[in-house]
């Protein structure tokens, strides 16, 4: 053979190999495309409320059929495509991108598999049926997302089928936690508000081929509501003796949930020491405003009664006690963070700390329904819409409450701490992450965002405010960030002690007063949070956690070029990719 050619034919077999492995990837990327678009089908079949809120409208008119057939049907399903996933599909054959996607889906589906083996909502969980009773209808109504007729046809679909699903939660709901009941029944009149009054004026709109069949819908559902309302006050109270801790079942949450690098029994170690050490430079920091706040013993002398612990509880909480007082009335708490909002979002773009989106946050009060479990929510468009409002929603401070708990709740969101709540919460809070999460094309990452990344990424813009000047570095200030710090330790380790151990709701809150220095109505206010949302409490301390050794790593290879806003704006690029891919990614 000629040796001009041999270089020819080596590089053609090598083209040939590129082809047939491009070929293979290519089959098997087409392979995990059609398992992922019927596995998503299926789910929105399943849950057809949900997929209307996210923007997949094939089954706006169905609802929910929660029949024990049906059940069982979605659970053979999710073992089905379990196999399918793991067994038909060769990760190794995907594209980087699409091999994180398949990551992230198989935890996906083991949640939900987590949901039909332990969590059993629709058997435990009524809250679970107050958000589809408030969503089915308006979620079809309220929004112009279709033509009106079309929107209004398949909403008279579903208010047909709303008896038939009220008969099915009754049948099905069983022994639930009291905490599950007592929050559903709290929240349920103003379901029945939305009913009895707004959605009237909705159905009005409606053109006249529909109007009157929404109309004899709602007359044959309102007394079904009602009759359901009682059911839960007179019948499902009563025998709501269920254990809302998760115990086992908590362990596989946390691993699908939090998808960490640092081993749980590392960062339990990590929290036991952060516990001490935030709350011993909180001590260091109130040193010297107690001396000038009246002082109960000279700091230098202080009792030798007091152990170490009792003196930084006894300085701290009297500091504390002294600045808690500067807050605002109750009617001006949802303006104040209004208020706060801009202040941060002015600060941040003045000082080049981030870039932030060039669309609004709206900040409205909490409606009654969505009440009861978190103190905000964040609404965002449907991940299968290109655009939408955003929006968080605050609850207002309940009517329920006494005037004590009222005023305790204002003067632990006092002025000097409020700051970072917002951060953390409302602006820039989980909007911006999300926000620039959902530039990334990958529909996975955007259904499925990696929760402790979403809050932990606030922690960091925390403290650049803080270091670039937020509040003219009043100490006040910082000690109130280090509070909010240690209540991050605080709900990991209590989210842990809790649904894993035998931790009561009097040692809980003795705790969380006692070593967080949290008023009683906002340490009870945080039981019935990590009672209600297992995993919630430890996505903050994780994230953090988590962030920081990859802000480590991310250092050290960037040298002097580093940047912390361009680390925060390049772990959002990659979408809201679980933290166990994510440091990977970045250091490419």
């Amino acid at each position: 053979m000629n040796k001009k050619f041999i270089p020819l034919f080596i590089l053609m077999f090598a083209f040939i190999g590129m082809c047939m492995v491009f070929a293979q990837q290519n089959s098997e990327e087409a392979k995990f495309q059609k398992a992922l678009d019927s596995y998503l089908d299926d789910l929105w079949k399943f849950y057809p409320t949900a997929a209307t809120l996210t923007g997949y409208h094939n089954y706006d008119n169905k609802l929910e059929d929660l029949s024990k057939r049906n059940i069982e049907k979605r659970h053979e399903a999710l073992d089905k495509f379990n196999q399918e996933f793991v067994a038909k599909v060769d990760q190794s054959k995907l594209s980087p991108d699409l091999q994180d996607d398949f990551m992230m889906i198989i935890d996906a589906l083991d949640y939900e598999l987590l949901k039909h083996e332990a969590l059993l909502p629709w058997e435990y969980n009524p809250i679970f049926y107050n958000d589809i009773f408030m969503n089915c209808i308006r979620s079809l109504l309220a929004k112009d997302f279709a033509p009106l007729d079309t929107r209004a046809k398949n909403a008279v679909e579903r208010i047909k089928d709303l008896p038939k699903f009220i008969k099915q939660a009754k049948e099905n709901l069983k022994n639930p936690p009291q905490i599950y009941t007592e929050v559903a029944i709290k929240q349920f009149p103003a379901i029945l508000d939305f009913y009895r009054n707004e959605l009237p004026q909705l159905i009005a709109q409606a053109p006249a081929a529909h109007k009157s069949k929404l109309e004899s819908g709602l007359s044959k559902v309102i007394p079904e509501l009602e009759s359901y309302q009682s059911f839960l006050k007179n019948e499902l109270l009563p025998r709501s003796t269920g254990n809302f801790r998760l115990g086992e079942a908590h362990r596989r949450l946390l691993r699908i949930k939090l998808q960490n690098n640092i081993t749980l029994e590392e960062l339990i170690s990590r929290a036991r020491a952060d516990y001490n050490n935030i709350r011993r430079e909180m001590f260091l920091v109130s040193i010297p405003f107690y001396k000038i706040m009246e002082p109960k013993f000279d700091v230098e002398h202080p009792p030798a009664t007091l152990t170490e612990e009792q003196l930084k509880n006894t300085m701290i909480s009297h500091v504390l006690d002294k600045i808690k007082t500067d807050h605002v009335p109750q009617s001006e708490f949802i303006n104040k963070i209004k208020s706060i909002s801009e202040e941060i979002k002015i600060f941040i773009d003045d000082n080049e700390l981030l870039d932030i989106p060039d669309i609004p946050l709206l900040i409205e009060q909490m409606p009654v329904e969505n009440q009861g479990v978190t103190w905000t929510r964040l609404f965002t468009p449907g991940v299968y819409e290109t655009d939408g409002t955003y929006k968080c929603q605050i609850s207002p401070l309940a009517d329920d409450l006494t005037e004590e708990q009222v005023q305790s709740l204002l003067e632990e969101y006092n002025n000097y701490f409020l700051p970072f709540y917002v951060v953390r919460k409302v602006y820039p809070g989980q909007f911006v992450p999300i926000f620039f999460a959902r530039q990334n094309p990958s529909l996975v990452r955007k259904l499925y965002p990696n929760l402790p990344l979403i809050k932990g990424w606030p922690v960091f813009v925390e403290e650049m405010l803080v270091s670039s000047g937020f509040g003219n570095y009043d100490l006040r200030l910082r000690l109130n960030q280090l509070k909010y710090r240690l209540k991050a330790v605080i709900d990991f380790l209590l989210d842990l002690n809790i649904h894993e151990g035998g931790m009561t709701k009097e040692q809980a809150v003795d705790y969380m007063m006692r070593g967080g220095f949290q008023t009683k109505a906002e340490a009870e206010r945080n039981w019935d949070r990590i009672a209600l949302l297992p995993g919630d409490g430890g996505y903050t301390y994780v994230g953090m956690q988590e962030l920081m050794e990859a802000e480590i790593e991310y250092q050290k290879m960037k040298g002097e070029s580093f940047s912390r806003k361009e680390f925060l704006k390049k772990i959002l690029s990659f979408g809201g990719l679980h933290l166990r891919q994510l440091r990977k990614k970045i250091m490419e």
